[in-house]
């Protein structure tokens, strides 16, 4: 009797195995058609070649989109240190293997001890503004200790290793930070940040001169060894106050304690087939979903970029974004604003009504668009992270303008932000522990009928919206690869609804819409920086903007 069970046993497994084995050659196969550069498993976008590798490694060694995410970012501080740090903040968008998607916004807080007139020293038109006085709260540390804690895999000190290595060993000065470093011939020749980035003879490096972050290493090192703590309540953070505060700021061991990450479910809109995820306010998140939702009233196809449709579809896009900026005004911290008016413009009906204003052939006055002056911005980094599981993760960082405030904290090596400027023209009053708006918008589109997943963001401080818009209606609705379609030339509408146009952009639209009315100023630097990575079914394409030399990497 026992004989017949084991051979009735064998009968059954005999198929059950060679079903599997089928099942494991044919889901094999299937990854083995990923052809083009797209890739099997899981890819990194950011504003590096370097940090992408660092992060698709991390991914490789078993660690989540997260973990990827991080460790990505901590890179960037050395890579590109005059666009993010551990010195300012970020916002992560991060979508679960279940489907659900969350934020972790650890942007930076206003000081309980703030400048009273500081909206008062506010510029009247955009430049590059420094000084201690605009520095806010760091949360970048804290923003990665509660997303690790929540869906890292690999250890904590892990995510750090590789950028700890290269800081004490020297970079070479890349492309990027290159074009900037000029900048800093105006710092006293006695500036923490201007001696970093010198040679012995008081020159600027040149791009390919080796820097090294010897303080910023042994900051990092103590954060992999003791966690976060050593930054916001240990030596870390009494170091970098007291640096703070010897240049005539007014930071303090208590902001630093206090400081509390902020979380909750992402904010979502559908767009045809696909579902938008976006950040709530301060984060931009609700102007870029009002600009896609109004244009995707129009029923865009390739055929929209065709002859006189080209420039009817650009006249309703600028008009758009000239409606938007009006309401750039409603994105403020929902812990000490109503958030009423920002999600009513998410709303079908608003988007409607407001479409129902735009005008085919000519353009208006600031009045009707409601808009506010207010002063435009540039920085940042974005990356994009889509794991092997089907995790992904958007996160956009910085520190606000080019180099931040420009201070630099002598015996932390951490460089802060100037993020407390972004109140400018957009409020009349601030509160201790407020976090100031924000164009910043990590998204992430989701097609179940599709089965297509976008991870998408940018750098470029008042651009990113720009940047994203037209990407997402280039690679969705008119019919561009991904490459192409963050490559595109964009036209910019300022905080004034002057529109900038990218070298190259088609000349035809640029004469048309300059005979309907819309004022346009010459040539100005562009730093829209997209990086996305999109999953199709099973196979993955990374792209990184070549506006910032970067490059994606996957496997």
């Amino acid at each position: 009797m026992p004989r017949r069970k084991e051979r009735a046993c064998l009968y059954v497994s005999i198929p059950v195995i060679c079903l599997v084995i089928v099942v494991v050659v044919f889901v094999t196969r299937f990854k083995q058609q990923c052809s083009d550069g797209r890739f099997n498993n899981g890819a990194v976008a950011a504003d590096s070649e370097t940090c992408s590798n660092i992060g698709r490694d991390i991914l490789k060694s078993g660690g989540s989109a997260v973990d990827g995410a991080i460790a990505t970012l901590v890179c960037t501080s050395i890579i590109n240190p005059q666009s993010m740090g551990i010195g300012g903040g970020s916002i992560f968008t991060i979508m679960e293997k279940s489907g659900k998607v969350r934020v972790i916004s650890c942007r930076e807080t206003v000081p309980k001890a703030f400048k009273p007139n500081l909206l008062g020293e506010c510029p009247e038109t955009f430049q590059p503004t420094s000084g201690v006085h605009w520095i806010g709260v760091p949360g970048e540390i804290r923003g990665y200790e509660r997303a690790h804690k929540l869906y890292g895999r690999l250890p904590w000190d892990r995510l750090f290793q590789p950028t700890i290595k290269m800081a004490r060993d020297g970079v070479p000065v890349g492309d990027i930070l290159a074009r900037f470093l000029p900048v800093l011939s105006k710092e006293s020749p006695e500036s923490p940040l201007r001696q970093l980035f010198q040679n012995e003879q008081g020159e600027l490096f040149k791009k390919g001169d080796i820097v090294k972050f010897e303080k910023l290493a042994d900051t990092l090192e103590i954060i992999a060894q003791k966690g976060p703590d050593a930054f916001y309540m240990g030596d870390i953070g009494r170091n970098l106050v007291s640096d703070i505060q010897a240049a005539g700021g007014a930071i303090s061991m208590e902001d630093l304690k206090s400081f509390k990450v902020s979380e909750s479910d992402a904010w979502d809109v559908t767009l045809g087939q696909y579902d938008m995820y976006f950040p709530p306010p301060p984060a931009g998140g609700a102007t870029l979903s009002f600009i896609l939702s109004t244009m995707l009233g129009y029923n865009l196809t390739r055929e929209s970029l065709q002859g006189k449709e080209n420039i009817l579809t650009f006249q309703r896009y600028v008009e758009a974004c000239k409606f938007a900026n009006g309401l750039k005004k409603f994105m403020k911290d929902p812990n000490f604003s109503s958030q009423t008016e920002a999600v009513e413009i998410i709303q079908k009906q608003f988007v409607e009504k407001v479409r129902a204003k735009i005008t085919s052939d000519r353009t208006h006055n600031v009045s009707y668009y409601n808009v506010t002056p207010y002063l435009d911005s540039h920085g940042t980094t974005h990356v994009s992270v889509i794991a092997e599981d089907g995790m992904a993760v958007s996160v956009t960082s910085t520190i606000n303008y080019i180099f931040g405030s420009r201070v630099l904290s002598p015996n932390t090596g951490i460089l802060l932000n100037n993020e407390l400027i972004d109140f400018c023209g957009k409020t009349d009053k601030i509160h201790a522990g407020e976090q100031p708006p924000s164009s910043m918008s990590p998204v992430i589109f989701h097609s179940p009928s599709e089965k297509h997943t976008v991870v998408i963001g940018a750098s470029g401080g008042s651009m990113i919206i720009t940047g994203v818009a037209l990407t997402i209606m280039n690679f969705l609705w008119f019919g561009k690869n991904l490459e192409d379609s963050i490559a595109a030339p964009v036209v910019y509408v300022d905080s004034k609804n002057i529109l900038s146009f990218e070298p190259h952009f088609d000349e035809a639209v640029v004469e048309a819409l300059n005979k309907t009315g819309h004022k346009i100023q010459g040539p100005r630097m562009f730093y829209n920086v997209v990086n996305a990575v999109s999953k199709e079914d099973n196979c993955i394409h990374a792209v990184s903007d070549l506006r910032k030399m970067g490059k994606a990497a996957g496997y």
